[in-house]
């Protein structure tokens, strides 16, 4: 029902689920406003925080002329359930002052005006405390004795009309409904994250240098914690495992996918099961629970979390397929259904069929998250969430959000674009993209125009540019400024960013032309790596990525998804873009962070780069300091500006923006 003034398609709403923020985020709010007529209209956003209590008013302002529609920037300071409301009023006093400058310089019904304007005065200085001055106002302006051009001078001086700001009229008052905006932990925003097989540190090939050997033994837990410090000091937050649980036996895939393993291969770790446990246990060959936990210890110490994978299949060794027959898919031979994805086939592991027996499933799906909490996980990665129910989803998060809200999902869920959305509607918190496909100019500014705009209020990216399933071509064929370019793009573009281990080393070998495999795919084999020797031979970039992982910390802009703007490059080649956060981290001046990218890891590219200078803050026409973060060269940089970027020399310049004159 509409109220005394229309307040229509306010925005963030969600539906399913709630607008979502992080905890010192700013996010917009939008709505149609409008009335009848032509008295003044004016709007706002009122926000509640999880206590209920009323916070002050945030002005609105229109979006584009002509619109009707409103908005305003508002930020929520801590964790939980918060909610606001637009609010319309009708202004009597910029009313009066709209009309009062027309019609007075004409002579027209000016002692009527000017009574007008005491009655409203009076009507202030009753209202308000403190406000004699507006009663003494409005004597003046009764008085004829004086010239009607000096009356109207006080009445709409600068000064008179901020106070009238600050506190104004707010005649017919119309209030939205109330809008929901679930608030997370920081982490759900901003952080680095980096995955690795623990079974992969540490491994001993007695038997030979290509991981087959039967001799070859697995990492352990205790190994792969002695990496753990290197992470931390390459600037990672995240440390992300996948599956660490017991692998089948039955159809066991060996090197490269093959359905004939050699003795001794480990098998793919997402094949999860076997007479030594299920979901709830470690493989033996990593430790024990408590192995687990003082690798969880570990990271802790080094101020990393620990995501672990949840992926719902098994193998056709894991417990559940004989004590819950009932949750697979049998057919039509009496065979259980193995995992397809034609033309992949995966017959080392049985999807979950969930219509077979819901609540039997959701409550031991319920009870193995429950379990990894316990043992000091509060990050999930869950692998293929988009095969499952989306019911399920939104129940289990839900039920996890309600107890404990600081655990944190992210789905890896690459699929279309309806399910991707939805999944992060119901409850997921970061979402794997398509970023790894958006590699021109054109298909990264629509793409992020796309994130960091509407579908900000409910979805998250992280943006991998690799994965242990996805090489692409990009990096196949691009060397090391390949590896280069697409760190540089994924840590500034996103607020969340990750890589899989090796990325760091340009690991570029696909398993076949046309396939985006890793050739001897660490999923299917050990992969042990001689981290010291790369760094110390510069076949690394670790440097690189420390830096990008530096920068994220050290500029709160970064660490934002809605400030993103983009600026033009006359060539395509050229990306550009900036970051900017007003006042941020207590600093007196702006938080600017520009970027300039050449796309073509193979060709030097030059390019005028023209900025958009409000956008970063200052005025068309002013003189700027950028200072490069990668390089420590120093431009003095104007509207348009020419840039040279060679990608075996450098891929990019890393800005920070100061005025004419000044640096960090």
């Amino acid at each position: 029902m509409i109220g005394r003034f229309p307040i229509l398609d306010v925005a963030p709403e969600v539906s399913p689920g709630v607008a979502k923020a992080a905890a010192g985020e700013t996010f917009p709010v939008s709505a149609t406003v409008f009335r009848e007529g032509h008295d003044s209209l004016c709007a706002g956003v009122v926000l509640y925080d999880p206590r209920g209590r009323r916070r002050p008013l945030v002005p609105m302002r229109e979006l584009a002329p002509g619109t009707d529609r409103l908005g305003a920037d508002v930020t929520v300071t801590s964790e939980g359930r918060w909610s606001f409301v637009v609010e319309a009023w009708s202004d009597p006093y910029l009313s009066w002052c709209h009309d009062a400058e027309i019609k007075i310089p004409l002579g027209q019904d000016v002692e009527l005006m000017f009574a007008e304007a005491a009655l409203l005065f009076e009507r202030m200085a009753r209202r308000v405390p403190r406000r004699p001055a507006f009663a003494r106002l409005a004597e003046r302006l009764r008085d004829d004795a004086l010239p009607a051009g000096e009356r109207l001078a006080l009445a709409t001086s600068a000064e008179v009309a901020a106070d009238v700001a600050a506190r104004p009229l707010r005649d017919l008052l119309t209030r939205s409904r109330r809008y929901p905006v679930q608030v997370h932990r920081r982490r759900a925003l901003f952080g680095s994250w980096y995955e690795f097989f623990p079974r992969s540190e540490g491994v001993v090939l007695d038997g030979g240098p290509d991981g087959a050997s039967a001799e070859a033994r697995s990492g352990t837990f205790a190994a792969a914690a002695k990496r753990l410090p290197a992470i931390a000091e390459a600037g990672f937050d995240v440390v992300y495992l996948p599956p660490i649980h017991p692998v089948g036996y039955s159809f066991r895939k060996g090197r490269n996918n093959t359905l004939t393993p050699r003795p001794g291969e480990p098998g793919s770790v997402w094949a999860i099961g076997s007479h030594e446990g299920g979901h709830d246990t470690v493989h033996p060959d990593l430790g024990t629970i408590d192995d687990f936990d003082a690798f969880v210890a570990e990271a802790a110490a080094n101020g990393l979390e620990v995501a672990l994978d949840l992926a719902l299949q098994a193998s056709p060794d894991h417990p559940w397929v004989a004590e819950h027959p009932e949750w697979f898919t049998v057919r039509a031979d009496g065979s259980i259904a193995y995992a397809e994805n034609p033309p992949k086939k995966y017959q080392d592991i049985y999807p979950v069929n969930f219509d077979r027996d819901f609540a039997g499933i959701y409550s031991e799906v319920l009870r193995v998250v429950r379990h990894w909490m316990a043992h000091g996980v509060r990050i999930f990665r869950v692998d293929n969430p988009h095969t499952k129910p989306v019911r399920f989803w939104e129940a289990l998060l839900a039920e996890i959000a309600r107890t404990d809200p600081d655990v944190l999902f992210l789905a890896e869920a690459f699929t279309r674009p309806a399910m991707m959305h939805t999944l992060a509607k119901v409850g997921f918190h970061q979402s794997y993209t398509y970023f790894t496909w958006r590699n021109t100019r054109e298909e990264l500014e629509e793409y992020l125009r796309d994130l960091s705009g509407d579908t900000a209020a409910y979805m998250r990216p992280n943006f991998f540019p690799n994965t242990p399933d996805i090489l692409h071509a990009y990096l196949q064929h691009g060397g090391r400024p390949a590896f280069e370019i697409r760190a540089v793009l994924a840590a500034l573009l996103s607020p969340t960013w990750g890589i899989y281990s090796g990325y760091e080393l340009c690991e570029d070998r696909a398993v076949r032309p046309g396939s985006e495999e890793y050739l001897d795919s660490e999923k299917y084999q050990y992969k042990p790596r001689d981290w010291a020797a790369a760094e110390a031979a510069g076949m690394t970039i670790t440097p690189l990525i420390r830096t990008l992982n530096s920068l994220r910390r050290g500029h709160p802009a970064l660490q934002e998804l809605r400030n993103l703007r983009f600026h033009d490059a006359d060539r395509p080649e050229m990306l550009c873009f900036s970051k900017r956060l007003p006042g941020a981290g207590g600093r007196e001046s702006d938080d600017v962070v520009l970027a300039v990218v050449n796309l073509d890891p193979h060709h030097a590219h030059e390019a005028t780069v023209r900025l958009d200078l409000n956008a970063l803050g200052f005025s068309p026409g002013d003189q700027i300091t950028v200072e490069d973060q990668l390089s420590g060269a120093r431009y003095q940089w104007g509207d348009a500006n020419y840039v040279r970027l060679d990608p075996h020399a450098q891929t990019a310049h890393v800005f920070t923006v100061h005025p004419a004159g000044t640096a960090s």
